[in-house]
């Protein structure tokens, strides 16, 4: 390794059950260019750079209670430190001792899933990602499972039928067991009592283990960047090129990642992902089983946070509207308190927020649902999976019969923050739950809001499908001949 690192700590993680030791890169550097230029690991391919084509997929595993978990994600959009403690696994090491395939590549090889095989490598391990989570059950993925499980694969050239076919064929084919036993034995002599301190040329990499260290560390280093899943940060290298400085990473902090009902509501870490975060709130609230399932992809999900997706506050970020309209609330912290707020108080203007410089977000806290709210969210975007939104919309209404005793409304994409809309919540409220109701708020959209044109959807799209999916929220909930949830399709060409 160079001579020209400084550091505390070296990065050491498992590579295909291999340790793996780092101190020369810049706390920067993606996964992706690790393997591909430092590492020879060059099955996984960089398609897209922002976590969108799946091409780079891996499978990283860490330790939960002693136990090895795994999960998919994007190399392109990950930081080398963050794999401090970990274990990584590339399509390479799915190659057998005796050079035969693994049974997911066999099967892709006879259900002629490859084509170009670009993309090849990425499928094979998100579906080998599904392979080991089944091995040893009764019971295996459905083709639809399958499917939300390829959400962040994209293929243009042979098609997803034979893929899926490959994805039900693997397990016919003689096992090839994974032995999680002994990779969670390797990982745990990896394990260290402090927190990483990772320098390189002047930048540091912080990586603390409790709140009360990463409160600290914020005080002291306010200009630092927060990472926590790398989903949009990531982005920030690739794409735009930005100087993070001194980075504060999240993903340590046990205090962060916990989920627990107290007080009425379901507080969710900030360092929860998205998949976590989302299986809990799908219990209380089923009706954002479908917006948990089109949230951007499986990839992105298992490394993007809700505690991080609320920071960044994106006017197009799909949690923000249905989160504001049943009234969550976030926890901000410094090191000396804390401090509650709601959720839409935090959005002050484009990517600004009512947070103080040493502050952090430490938790997302939902109400739970009353039972006579009625409650929808919905997504509109030119791709069914893994796109961004052009509208996304989310409605509550508290009824006492059919009288409207409480309005809440939301939209992301139709301003520069995630926002409410007052002037319809005005023509709701106090009225009774018809169309003529309905088609009154639906104009009075047009006064909350004056949408932009952009390449996702123009303002007279966004304005029309506003008001198109306030009806589909009344057609759904009305008294009398309400339609299914899922009656509707909520694809929509933007």
């Amino acid at each position: 390794m160079s001579q020209t690192a400084t550091q505390e700590a070296t990065i050491r993680f498992l590579l295909n059950d291999e340790v793996v030791s780092v101190d020369d890169v810049e706390p920067t550097t993606s996964v992706l260019q690790l393997l591909r230029e430092r590492l020879r690991c060059t099955g996984t391919k960089e398609g897209c750079a922002e976590g969108d084509c799946g091409a780079c997929t891996v499978v990283l595993g860490e330790l939960d209670g002693g136990r090895l978990q795994t999960r998919t994600v994007n190399a392109c959009i990950q930081f080398v430190p963050t794999l401090n403690g970990k274990a990584l696994y590339t399509v390479e090491y799915l190659r057998q001792a005796d050079g035969k395939l693994h049974p997911v590549q066999q099967a892709m090889v006879d259900c002629h899933g490859s084509q170009c095989g670009f993309c090849t490598p990425g499928f094979v391990m998100s579906l080998w990602g599904q392979y080991i989570e089944h091995q040893g059950q009764e019971t295996r993925p459905d083709r639809a499972e399958l499917g939300n499980a390829l959400t962040g694969n994209l293929c243009r050239c042979t098609g997803y039928r034979p893929i899926l076919d490959a994805g039900e064929q693997m397990f016919d084919l003689p096992a090839v067991p994974f032995d999680r036993q002994s990779a969670a034995a390797k990982l745990e002599t990896l394990q260290r009592a402090e927190s990483l301190v990772y320098r390189y040329q002047g930048v540091t990499f912080y990586a603390p283990r409790t709140l009360a260290e990463l409160t600290r560390l914020r005080a002291e280093l306010p200009q630092a960047t927060i990472l926590a899943g790398c989903t949009d940060i990531g982005l920030w290298v690739n794409k735009q090129f930005r100087d993070l400085g001194d980075i504060l990473y999240v993903g340590e902090v046990a205090e962060l990642k916990t989920l627990r009902e107290q007080d009425g509501a379901l507080r969710i870490g900030a360092g929860a992902t998205l998949t976590e975060a989302y299986e809990a709130l799908v219990r209380h609230y089923p009706e954002v089983r479908e917006m948990w399932e089109r949230f951007a992809s499986v990839p992105i999900r298992n490394a993007g946070t809700l505690g991080g997706n609320v920071a960044n506050g994106s006017p197009i970020g799909d949690s923000m509207p249905w989160l504001i309209v049943v009234g969550a609330r976030v926890v901000l912290r410094n090191a000396e308190r804390a401090r509650t707020i709601s959720l839409e108080d935090l959005y002050v203007d484009y990517m600004k927020k009512s947070m103080r410089a040493d502050e952090i977000v430490e938790a997302v806290e939902v109400p739970l649902p009353r039972p006579e709210q009625r409650f929808r969210t919905y997504k509109l975007s030119k791709r069914y999976d893994s796109d961004i939104s052009a509208v996304c919309a989310a409605f509550a209404l508290r009824l006492d019969g059919e009288q409207i005793v409480e309005s809440r409304v939301a939209y992301g994409g139709m301003a520069a923050t995630p926002k409410r809309a007052p002037r319809c919540e005005a023509a709701l409220t106090g009225r009774l739950w018809t169309e003529a109701t309905a088609h009154a708020a639906m104009a009075a959209l047009d006064s909350d809001y004056a949408p932009l044109t952009d390449m996702r959807a123009s303002a007279e799209y966004r304005a029309q499908t506003a008001r198109n999916l306030l009806y589909r929220f009344y057609l759904e909930t009305r008294q009398h001949n309400p339609l299914p949830a899922q009656s509707l399709s909520v694809f929509a060409q933007a």
